[in-house]
């Protein structure tokens, strides 16, 4: 029997309804919250298992549709998901992940809990984003995402765990670079990890052409540790 509870909710943001897939621990304790970012496909079942990964972690997991304003769309097709993540304003997507903050602030479970964001891909360009526009973010995982340029790495608000394959044809190495560059530069807290022979997406379970379960695993385990010190010490 799974030891996780799932619901999907809805809670209004500023230009429409947001939809979101929430996984949580049974029990009614106060549990610390990681907010569980989509890759450009959408919030599609693979996002969702992730949230219940964490879950049977301890935490309290929520996935938002950042395709909320376009009709919760999922693709299944690179062509269709390009089109979904450029129709999608960087700003109106933080904006709605700030909205899942304010809505994990209203829940009793979560109202008072550390808040860890992760994210893969569009989602990794996000979780890199958001701890730099918002201070309610304690732990970040970004997953071969963008990275800001430094005057917002200059803001970052928390530790940061970034992972990335070397043989990424999506981000650039020397933006990975200077992202590790950066870290120092500004004093903030955080690894970079680089894994050989990987490619964009390597986390990803569901896609067989990119997926490397021993990277996959040892990134997993690295992403556990960011998140017990900062979200659960």
């Amino acid at each position: 029997m799974a030891n996780e509870e799932t619901r999907e909710v809805t809670f209004p943001g500023k230009a429409c309804e947001l939809k979101a897939y929430v996984a949580e621990p049974k029990g009614s304790d106060a549990r610390p919250a990681v907010i569980v970012v989509q890759e450009w496909w959408g919030l599609n079942e693979h996002i969702k298992d992730v949230a219940r990964r964490f879950a049977r972690e301890g935490y309290a997991a929520i996935a938002p549709d950042l395709y909320s304003r376009q009709g919760h769309k999922v693709a299944t097709d690179p062509n269709v998901a390009a089109e979904l993540m450029s129709g999608l304003d960087k700003q109106d997507g933080i904006e709605d992940l700030e909205t899942t903050i304010a809505w994990l602030r209203a829940q009793p479970r979560t109202r008072s809990s550390k808040i860890g964001v992760i994210g893969f891909c569009m989602g990794g360009s996000y979780a890199m984003l958001l701890p730099c526009e918002s201070k309610e973010i304690s732990a970040a995982a970004p997953f071969y995402g963008e990275i800001p340029p430094d005057d917002k790495l200059s803001r970052l608000g928390c530790p940061v765990f970034y992972a990335y394959g070397e043989n990424d044809g999506w981000i650039q190495r020397r933006d990975v670079d200077r992202l590790a560059a950066a870290l120092k530069k500004f004093g903030k807290p955080g690894e970079v990890k680089v894994y050989s022979g990987c490619s964009h997406g390597f986390f990803n379970d569901t896609r067989s052409d990119v997926y490397r379960p021993a990277e996959a695993k040892d990134a997993w385990q690295r992403t556990l540790k960011l998140f017990g010190e900062y979200l659960k010490g």
